[in-house]
């Protein structure tokens, strides 16, 4: 893992997230979404945590936080780069925005830099069609990009 989410004040905030939500039907997503929020990603450890407190088998968390993409196992980076690589941006190259991206930060796909600063994602189509070839930088949308903006918009991060 690039940055230590362990931390006791984390499992702090999960151990009261659990109380919180014990008594409902259905805690696991709640709790996961807590989870996900404080320590950035939904680490083995929290989920063996889980699995204890609520008497649900850890097969099953594993399940449910390796099927939705909202949940990771690795923290993220404090800026997820997405690159749209649905068909209308694909074909107006977003391939070599990707690779441009990927040679800045010093990362591959699916993978965190070293510093823990930036995660890079291909995500498929996000609906902004119009605008391809899109990138998103945690919430910030850039659209009609050519490879030489990359540097740029890279820069503000």
């Amino acid at each position: 893992m690039a940055k230590n989410v362990l931390t006791q004040e984390n499992f702090s905030i999960l151990e009261q997230s659990i109380d919180r939500h014990r008594g409902i039907k259905g805690p696991l997503m709640p709790i996961l979404n807590d989870v996900q929020k404080t320590f950035g990603c939904v680490p083995l450890e929290v989920q063996q945590k889980i699995s204890e407190e609520l008497n649900i088998p850890f097969s099953e968390i594993y399940g449910v936080v390796t099927f939705y993409s909202q949940f990771s196992l690795e923290p993220k980076g404090d800026f997820v780069i997405g690159v749209c690589m649905g068909t209308a941006c694909y074909v107006k190259n977003a391939q070599p925005i990707l690779d441009k991206i990927a040679d800045i930060i010093d990362t591959k796909v699916g993978e965190t830099s070293k510093d823990g600063k930036f995660t890079l994602v291909a995500t498929r189509c996000i609906g902004a069609c119009g605008l391809a070839p899109v990138i998103t930088v945690n919430e910030d949308v850039y659209g009609r990009l050519k490879v030489e903006d990359v540097p740029g918009i890279m820069e503000k991060y």
